[in-house]
């Protein structure tokens, strides 16, 4: 009992709601969105690439919402658009079954990007304003931990009921979004997590100007941004061309997809707190390293796995480098944001969404054209890419703290 509780006070009780509520909302997305790609495969007669385009456009239109929102969310507060951007993603959930013009789907796929990426950068820098600094990477990696609980258990539990990409899930995932709005909205106001400011005190508000300056100039957020638009390219939307290329290439492609997806999200839920407590005392650098070439051995045994074992083997090297990597991204942002301009330097960090763009358009056009393996391997390349980026913005981090420590140096240069 004393276990739990020291859990319990560890974090500030919204933080806690924005977890179970990652839970809730998770478990009924992954009966729909990872299968979106096959439902509209078999609901309409798109082609491969077109398909690519109309779901990575989400997350294209993702990469101005995040910014956007941070922006605002610094200089207007968070509550009021966490709740409107739930309220989206619900709407933009029932035109998938419910629209059936290709123009109308891209529309619907550019809401659903723009609101999810809005609430995704708010909900972190809420949950950044309500942590201290010393907790926000453990919590940055349960966040992780509890979106991959819901989607394993909702992967699981699609497939033994049948549902998995039916009408019913995106219905679901619907109501779970706007169930989880109302909450949200009511347990802020109990706690007295405003917009005008935080309990753990008032969160100091920036200028539009200001903002600006900051960007405009910082180059180690640029050279973190670049890495992960490659990073994210790799596993931003990774499930796409993976169910098309499965679909298309095994007889039992669509049942391999669902296993592999239960098996990404399983291997977060056991490894997760082992692998993050054991690579704490690693540089965030180190871990961003190992992850990349952890996952670009996952896609190299996906561009040459013969059938399930190994497709299943892959994943998991897959995805013990995606755990290693998605909280040290977020903690590498954290670290060099101004505490008045986390929501921005967050919604900066959302602008990497664009690999979810390119990964399903790109990798759609390379499988068309050349086929999966190739299409594998270009992932790989890239994931060893993004490493130089990350590499660069370490490296001027580094001088710039060095700078500050040291201003009769910056003075003389």
């Amino acid at each position: 009992m004393s276990k739990m509780r020291q859990v319990w006070e560890a974090y500030h009780p919204i933080v806690h709601l924005l977890m179970a509520g990652t839970v809730f909302v998770q478990l009924t997305q992954s009966m729909s969105i990872p299968f979106l790609a096959i439902y509209l495969g078999e609901t309409t007669k798109l082609s491969l690439p077109y398909i690519g385009l109309i779901i990575g456009a989400g997350p294209l239109a993702g990469t101005v919402g995040g910014f956007v929102g941070g922006i605002f969310s610094d200089l207007f507060g968070r509550q009021k658009l966490m709740f409107f951007s739930l309220v989206a993603m619900a709407s933009a959930i029932i035109g998938f079954v419910t629209v059936t013009l290709p123009i109308g789907l891209l529309l619907i796929s550019m809401v659903m990007g723009l609101a999810s990426s809005i609430f995704a950068t708010v909900s972190k820098a809420l949950m950044g304003d309500l942590t201290p600094e010393h907790k926000r990477f453990r919590m940055f990696s349960n966040r992780y931990l509890a979106n991959n609980l819901g989607f394993a258990i909702g992967s699981m539990l699609g497939a033994f009921l049948g549902i998995s990409g039916s009408n019913l899930t995106f219905i679901l995932t619907a109501i779970s979004l706007v169930t989880f709005a109302i909450i949200l909205m009511v347990a802020c106001r109990r706690c007295g997590v405003t917009d005008e400011g935080v309990v753990n005190g008032k969160v100091e508000r920036t200028s539009l100007g200001e903002i600006w300056q900051v960007l405009k100039r910082d180059v180690v957020l640029l050279s973190f941004v670049i890495g992960g638009i490659l990073l994210v390219t790799v596993y931003g939307q990774m499930s796409v061309t993976l169910s098309q290329y499965l679909r298309g290439n095994f007889a039992d492609g669509v049942a391999l997809f669902g296993t592999l997806m239960s098996v990404n999200g399983f291997t977060v839920l056991l490894l997760q707190i082992p692998i993050t407590r054991l690579v704490e005392r690693y540089s965030l650098f180190s871990r961003v390293a190992g992850g990349a070439v952890l996952m670009a051995l996952g896609e190299v045994g996906f561009a040459f796995s013969p059938g399930w074992t190994s497709f299943i083997v892959a994943m998991i090297v897959f995805t013990i480098g995606e755990i290693l990597i998605v909280p040290a991204e977020y903690a590498q942002i954290d670290q060099i944001s101004p505490a008045n301009m986390r929501g921005t330097y967050y919604g900066a960090q959302s602008v990497s969404m664009l690999g979810s763009f390119l990964g399903p358009w790109a990798g759609g056009m390379v499988l068309a054209h050349y086929g999966g393996p190739v299409m594998f391997l270009v992932m790989a390349v890239l994931a060893m890419v993004s490493l130089i980026f990350y590499w660069l913005g370490r490296r001027l981090h580094e001088k710039r703290k060095q700078l500050r420590n040291n201003p009769i140096v910056e003075t003389a240069m």
